[in-house]
Order: C-alpha cells, then sequence, then structure tokens
C-alpha cells in the first residue's frame, strides 16, 4: 500500500462527517482530486422538507378569512339582520385580507403535493 493510498483513506475517514454541527445527519461527499468543474453531488435532489407549520397557517387563514369574507357580505348584503351592519366593512376587508395569502400558499402546497412541475414546498416559507 503507498501512502497516496493510506492519506486518501484517512482523508475519507475525517471528511465523511463532520462532528459537532448542529444536525448530525448532513453527509459530506469528498471532492475530487481532479478538478473538472463539476461534482456528482451538486447535481442530486435534496429530500423536500414539508413545512407542516406554514400549511396549517395558511388553512387557517382561508378558513378564517372566508368564513368572515362571508358572513360580512351576507350582512352588509342585508340576508343576516344586525343592528350595526355599516360596522361590517372592517369584517369584509379583513376577511379579504386574510383570504388572500391564504389561498395562495394552500395552493402551492396542493401543487407541491401533486408533484405539478415549477411547484415544490421550497416555495412556502418556513417559521422556526
Amino acid at each position: 500500500m503507498s501512502s497516496y493510498s493510506i492519506s486518501d483513506y484517512l482523508d475519507d475517514l475525517t471528511s465523511s462527517r463532520r462532528r459537532g454541527t448542529k444536525n448530525n445527519d448532513v453527509n459530506y461527499s469528498k471532492l475530487p482530486t481532479s478538478d473538472q468543474g463539476f461534482t456528482d453531488a451538486q447535481f442530486l435532489v435534496p429530500a423536500q422538507k414539508v413545512p407542516w407549520k406554514a400549511i396549517v397557517l395558511a388553512t387557517m387563514l382561508l378558513v378564517v378569512g372566508t368564513t368572515l369574507l362571508v358572513f360580512g357580505c351576507m350582512v352588509i348584503s342585508g340576508h343576516i339582520n344586525v343592528q350595526y351592519a355599516n360596522r361590517m366593512w372592517p369584517m369584509v376587508i379583513l376577511g379579504a385580507l386574510m383570504v388572500i395569502p391564504g389561498a395562495y400558499h394552500v395552493r402551492i402546497a396542493y401543487y407541491a403535493y401533486k408533484e405539478v412541475p415549477g411547484y415544490s414546498f421550497d416555495d412556502i416559507p418556513e417559521f422556526e
């Protein structure tokens, strides 16, 4: 065995996984000795992490916003009689402001789940 192969073996042992990082399940690949400009590891697609907190928040925004919007519109149109019907406009505005981002992010999550090209869970912001 030559000293070059022993040093390669030791490099493989030390660079295969870094110790002391926050996330210990991250694997590292060794860079090739000859620089060709590309490595195989850069073309691997990482597994998508589903942002459950953001999807639940978006779903809640959609449900509460739709409820506020429908109830406010029914009061303003006269289908539901309330003593102060003119005060329902803020409910309609708040409902519309909640429906728009909720529907947008739920739509992205649905298309990412169905694996439609151009949509991924990376498009949804994570809250950590």
